[in-house]
């Protein structure tokens, strides 16, 4: 299985970085710049074929893939031959107008845009499952009495119901968690149902400093009735079965699922649970193990909610899909922010062996449910991607394509070509920016590894 993730890893980022690849070739090509070489994967090609002025190519491997445009490196041969400026001829990079450079530059980063929405596109236009709870919540000082959050300083309390944030209607608990994870450290207007009764509150969530999440300090409140049971599982050999009713642990009352967690800390060695079935009482114990991290699996799933979208029209499908697209691309401009504030930068910052983990994962998680689930599910991360992928390259860092942009356009504003100098050195920085970025990541992978 970890060979399967892997490959889809590897799968789903290439074609990210294909895409955005395209988005140069094609952009390249209508501006009237020669492209000499569009290959599709890395490495040595094993098949390659000219056709016209591009030679086409498949790289020994099959991930992303590249774009080579005639007379790019012209600056790089006018500085180390200590020319005052490039001496380009027609049809190649540096001999296309400032305005035709910055075109091919921003075309990747469009593609990318481009892909997310088509593949929002798809996915609204088959419909999917989503698996989620109701939007009733649990304080987290319900179970752990010493902490305090935004939650208890905004009055909520154990059992309400968050029907609106800001004005958006909420209908269950990953609406909730998605407003709040976007809007740390801002003030947001509730609309809470207690006992039958509306409530306008004010919660102001936290920034959770490892991941960059605003938080509030609340669980998901879940019935405690069994959904299903493993096999071989602690809570199998106790006897438990779908659909039973845990009242008591260890003689603690059960009124939600996450009640378990304040008696699971004290990692006893035996579990005693007090269930009901068919309206008898039974009472049973559970032999408890416990990972080196403090860890214990009981084998028990419990009831979710599970609601079908629709299936939208294919205009409709494209509409949301942009929509998705522009708020997602909005989310993901404000939490770059949040990299200033403090956050662990491990954790909030991937590198590329934790996003192929983390792609392979999710489609292989889908696809042991479904194929159409695996489709969705790659689809979807893989439009995350792509976004962020988006923002990277449009900052106007040396080397990556905004800090490309950031030249032609102080070309176009001092009216003459850059000295090959000025361009070598910003190019220059730029390698030393990005591999040190690339190290920092890597770094923050094997912690993520580690930590596992």
């Amino acid at each position: 299985m970890l060979i399967v993730k892997i490959l889809l890893g590897f799968l789903g980022l290439g074609i990210v970085v294909f895409v955005h690849e395209l988005g140069h070739f094609l952009a390249a090509r209508a501006v009237g710049i020669d492209v000499e070489a569009f290959s599709l994967g890395w490495g040595s090609p094993i098949l390659k074929k000219k056709i016209g002025r591009v030679e086409y190519r498949i790289g020994l491997f099959p991930v992303g893939g590249y774009c080579k445009m005639r007379g790019e490196n012209e600056f790089q041969e006018a500085y180390e031959n200590r020319k005052n400026a490039v001496s380009p001829e027609p049809g190649t990079y540096m001999g296309a107008s400032p305005w035709r450079r910055i075109v091919t530059c921003f075309a990747g980063p469009f593609f990318n845009l481009i892909f997310a929405a088509l593949a929002f596109s798809v996915i609204w236009g088959m419909g999917f499952k989503v698996n989620t709870l109701e939007n009733k919540i649990v304080l987290i000082s319900s179970i752990n009495p010493d902490a305090r959050y935004p939650a208890d300083a905004a009055d909520l309390q154990t059992g309400d119901r968050i029907i609106e944030i800001d004005g958006a209607p909420i209908n269950y608990y990953h609406d909730i968690r998605e407003h709040i994870a976007v809007n740390a450290e801002k003030e947001l207007a509730l609309k809470v149902e207690r006992d039958g009764a509306i409530q306008s509150l004010t919660v102001k969530p936290e920034m959770d400093k490892r991941t960059g999440e605003g938080k509030i300090g609340v669980y998901f409140w879940s019935d405690p009735v069994i959904e299903s049971v493993t096999s071989g599982s602690p809570a199998d050999i106790a006897g438990l079965k779908a659909g039973d009713r845990l009242l008591k642990a260890n003689n603690k009352p059960i009124p939600y699922t996450v009640a378990l967690l304040s008696v699971l800390e004290e990692q006893p060695s035996v579990l005693t649970i007090e269930f009901e079935r068919e309206h008898q009482i039974i009472q049973t114990d559970l032999i408890m193990s416990y990972t080196d991290a403090g860890t214990t699996d009981l084998g028990i799933t419990y009831q979710a909610v599970e609601y079908q979208t629709p299936k939208l029209s294919p205009i409709n499908a494209v509409v949301k899909g942009a929509g998705e697209t522009w708020k997602t691309l909005v989310i993901s401009i404000r939490s770059f922010s949040l990299l200033f504030k403090g956050v662990d930068l491990t954790q909030a910052v991937s590198g590329p062996v934790r996003i192929t983990y983390m792609v392979g994962d999710i489609a292989a998680e889908g696809f042991e449910r479904s194929f159409g689930d695996g489709i969705r599910s790659m689809m979807n991360f893989l439009s995350l991607i792509s976004i962020a992928l988006c923002i990277m390259n449009l900052l106007p860092i040396p080397i990556v394509d905004g800090g490309m942009i950031l030249l032609w356009l102080a070309e176009i504003i001092i009216r003459k070509p850059l000295h090959p100098k000025v361009i070598a050195a910003f190019q220059t920085v730029g390698v030393v920016l990005i591999f040190g970025l690339m190290i920092f990541a890597v770094f923050g992978d094997i912690l993520y590894f580690v930590r596992r």
